[in-house]
């Protein structure tokens, strides 16, 4: 009777008080956001110093609480640019993410194309600084599911004994256990200017759902998936040659629902033609889920390393709101993975690090 009890509160704590992006259907998101560039802004395909663009990116949440069925999401794409104009590059991506959220494998999963136009606002190959004017575009389909067989229902508890009895009916009603194919638009915008080789400033915003598709799951029915919009910025500012400083923001809101990750890493590189860098840093996640205002949630550590064409990212997130009294302060852990494959000198572009 007291396990069931405590299992039904643990629950009802995760769905009415954990962040927003998991709870109430909202997106997913990254705590490294830096590294998950085309998930957060489609104006962002296209703006790395490469050839092409790998990215892969894990998050596993509350699996301290909910073990083997904890809050997962896994994205990838694929992105590269060429030149259009003399100064201009038009930039194309492909991404895929899934998500999974809790016992009922409630999941989430998209596809989506996507292309940007890059404009030199300023400067040149051999200039002093370069500024660039982004703007980008996705299009795709995704899809919900749900299934319904692994939830159990008040009409299937029983109170003398104080255990649930699937064999009851349930007494509700589905239709089905997976949404239609919905088409989904997202488009951004960023601006960004390199004043030297470790010196740079971007900003950028973008909206996604634009076209607020319907994921019901019932006949005839509608649940529209609100648009989220996205703020983001960010820079690297030089101590040494060595030494830097990278500080970025990223606010995100979707219906009365606001997420904000701020903070930064500081990065070390060894100046070789073949450099390695480690960054290592700090940032705070802050909502307003938990209380009548914003709160902060979690706090999250990162490091990245860096080689040559590779980086490799871990994160941590410590949970500080009062879940934390349920789950000992264990939050999200997360991997990211990028390769950039190298540009020919004549067709590569100054951009910022995120």
């Amino acid at each position: 009777m007291r396990f069931n009890f405590t299992f039904l509160a643990l629950i009802c704590i995760l769905f009415s008080l954990s962040a927003p992006q998991q709870a109430k259907a909202q997106d997913p998101r990254f705590s490294q956001f830096y590294a998950a560039p085309v998930e957060m802004n489609p104006a962002m395909i296209g703006v790395f110093e490469g050839r092409f663009r790998l990215v892969a990116n894990y998050r596993e949440l509350y699996s301290s609480i909910l073990g083997n069925h904890p809050f997962r999401t896994i994205a990838a794409s694929f992105d590269m640019r060429s030149r259009v104009q003399q100064d201009d590059y038009a930039g194309f991506g492909l991404s895929v993410l899934r998500d999974e959220a809790g016992i009922s494998q409630f999941q989430r999963v998209k596809a989506n194309i996507g292309g940007s136009y890059m404009k030199q606002l300023g400067g040149s190959r051999y200039a002093s600084y370069d500024q660039f004017l982004v703007a980008g575009a996705q299009i795709g389909f995704g899809q919900h599911s749900l299934n319904w067989q692994r939830l159990w229902f008040s009409e299937q508890f029983v109170e003398e004994g104080g255990f649930v009895d699937n064999t009851l009916d349930s007494g509700e009603s589905f239709d089905k256990q997976t949404t239609g194919l919905y088409l989904d638009f997202n488009a951004g915008l960023m601006w960004y200017v390199i004043l030297d080789r470790n010196f740079s400033f971007y900003a950028g915003g973008a909206l996604h759902h634009l076209n607020t598709p319907n994921v019901s799951f019932m006949e005839d029915s509608k649940a529209d998936l609100n648009t989220r919009w996205v703020g983001h910025a960010g820079g690297e500012i030089p101590f040494t040659a060595e030494l830097s400083f990278l500080p970025a923001i990223a606010v995100m809101g979707q219906s009365t629902d606001l997420s904000t990750t701020a903070g930064a890493n500081f990065r070390y590189n060894n100046r070789d033609w073949k450099e390695v860098a480690i960054r290592a840093g700090g940032w705070v996640h802050l909502s307003n889920e938990l209380e009548n205002g914003i709160t902060m949630d979690a706090i999250i550590a990162s490091a990245i390393l860096e080689m040559e064409r590779w980086n490799f990212g871990l994160s941590y997130d410590i949970t500080t709101s009062r879940l934390a009294s349920a789950n000992n302060s264990r939050g999200a852990f997360e991997v990211s993975l990028i390769y950039t494959h190298p540009a020919k000198w004549r067709t590569s572009v100054k951009c910022p690090k995120f």
